[in-house]
């Protein structure tokens, strides 16, 4: 098969030619690696590849697999494969080798992807940005002079530039649904519970982080859902599974009569751009003239408040790692071992009592508990996904002088250091500052990609479900997908 044709299947039709026969996965996983060879010194989104073990891997599928045979590429966070190097976008962790697959990544296994590598990430997934001082940064094949976004930038880029149909991806603060966004993909953060975790954890930054996938068509998520969506035992978090097929949802692509809020307001009191105003005018048009019941909502929680609630777990969680981290190697860390955003997160952490913690995360349970309210009288709620088109490379880079006052947060006060870890992240904030409730919420979300900016530059809607509705979202995509909103994707990248 060759490059071009392979290009506009999507992950069902790759299969599907499988299963007739007509192309073998030798010739599907070429494709993809010429691709890669095409693109990738140009959009630096695959940091790793698997030539010898995929070729092998592909000759023991599972023939009546959902995907059996079709490449993937998976994120270079959490998505471990035995032997393989998990590096966490760190440059502490270039040479770190996993001993044995994810559980997430086993089920993609199981329903007969075969992985080809790992696509770059910001350091242990912390920015809307892909630029890790590890691998450099991922660019947007829309335009290579701005971001595809983060932490999933990489395996959005992949995606857009028509590497793979499917990348794996990972979400704990917007991380699939922001680069969707900007590269006018579908992406779906689950609700928390829904996909694999660990070995090894329960949980993903406290629940916050949920693993799936970026895709170019609704199905291929609706289909992957429908595969790796489980009830794990060890987890500590669980959702009933969904007794019917999501992919019957997308391909019925019935209305369904639901309720349905809007806001343009960010949650924060950020700006937000007319063009992400545009794009959700158009959705809320496009429902009322289907007959939906649309209204103006503003969203029932303080956001402020909520991020400084996410911040905290960040500094805990990055002290955590920095931690063992320093155990594993036997010495200390230091400001030039990692990212400026980590180091502050760490420093931060050490202050922080059990008390802090546990504060923090009962914030996140009474915003859960204010949407389950909302929720009563609204089915979604819709809103811009991002606040503004993709930033630039280097744009939310710390200048010289910001980043010689980070350098000092370790001799200040714990409220000090709050106000700089918010302070810090504002920039990058004030892009995206709508994913992050689902996260502490746990709720589903997904990226809708229906406006083009007149530069042609991607941008994307929200739309947030109640916990365990992902149905809901997949019907609502199937029927925008059919209609003119949607980006058709061209081959950007020749």
């Amino acid at each position: 098969m060759k490059v071009e044709e392979y290009q506009l299947f999507d992950a069902m039709d790759l299969a599907e030619l499988i299963q007739k026969k007509e192309v073998s996965s030798d010739e599907l996983i070429q494709a993809a690696f010429q691709r890669i060879e095409q693109v990738n010194d140009q959009i630096n989104a695959v940091v790793r590849t698997r030539n010898t073990a995929a070729y092998q891997e592909a000759k023991s599928i599972r023939e009546d697999a959902s995907f059996a045979g079709v490449p993937i590429l998976l994120k270079d966070i959490s998505q471990t494969v035995k032997g393989e190097v998990m590096s966490s976008g760190s440059k502490l962790l270039t040479k770190n080798i996993a001993t044995q697959d994810s559980n997430y990544v086993a089920k993609l296994k199981d329903n007969g992807f075969i992985p080809i590598g790992h696509t770059n990430a910001p350091e242990f997934g912390l920015k809307n940005i892909t630029e890790p001082e590890a691998y450099g940064p991922t660019r947007n094949p829309w335009n290579l002079a701005h971001s595809p976004g983060g932490s999933s930038g990489g395996s959005a880029a992949a995606v857009a530039a028509g590497i793979v149909p499917v990348a794996g991806a990972s979400d704990g603060g917007g991380s699939i649904r922001i680069p969707a966004a900007f590269t006018g993909l579908f992406g779906l953060k689950p609700t928390r519970g829904r996909t694999p975790v660990g070995p090894g954890v329960g949980r993903q930054w406290q629940g916050a982080s949920i693993d799936f996938a970026l895709s170019k068509t609704v199905r291929d998520s609706a289909a992957l859902l429908d595969d790796v969506q489980t009830i794990q035992p060890e987890a500590a978090f669980q959702t009933p599974l969904f007794a019917g097929e999501y992919l019957t949802i997308v391909n019925q692509c019935e209305r369904q009569k639901r309720r349905i809020a809007f806001t343009t307001q960010s949650p924060v009191g950020t700006p937000v751009s007319e063009d992400a105003k545009k794009a959700v005018k158009k959705v809320v048009d496009w429902l009322e003239k289907q007959g939906y019941e649309v209204e103006e909502q503003a969203i029932p929680v303080d956001g402020y408040t909520l991020m400084k609630d996410y911040y905290t777990m960040n500094a805990g969680e990055m002290n955590k790692v920095i931690r063992q981290l320093e155990d594993s190697l036997g010495r200390n860390l230091t400001a030039t071992d990692m990212d400026i955003f980590t180091w502050v997160l760490h420093q931060t952490g050490k202050n922080l009592s059990a008390a802090d913690y546990s504060e923090s995360l009962a914030g996140w349970d009474a915003a859960a508990a204010q949407m389950a309210v909302f929720h009563q009288s609204y089915d979604l709620l819709i809103t811009p996904t991002n606040a503004f088109p993709a930033p630039l490379i280097g744009e939310l880079t710390p200048s010289a002088e910001d980043l010689e006052q980070l350098l000092r947060v370790n001799h200040q006060s714990l409220k000090e250091q709050q106000k700089v870890v918010y302070d810090m992240f504002l920039p990058s904030l004030t892009y995206t500052p709508f994913t992050q409730l689902a996260n502490l919420t746990g709720q589903p979300a997904v990226n809708l990609p229906v406006h083009l900016t007149d530069n042609q530059m991607p941008m994307g809607v929200q739309a947030i479900a109640p916990k365990g509705r992902e149905e809901w979202l997949f019907a609502l995509a199937a029927q925008l997908e059919q209609s003119e909103l949607w980006i058709k994707h061209p081959n950007i990248i020749r």
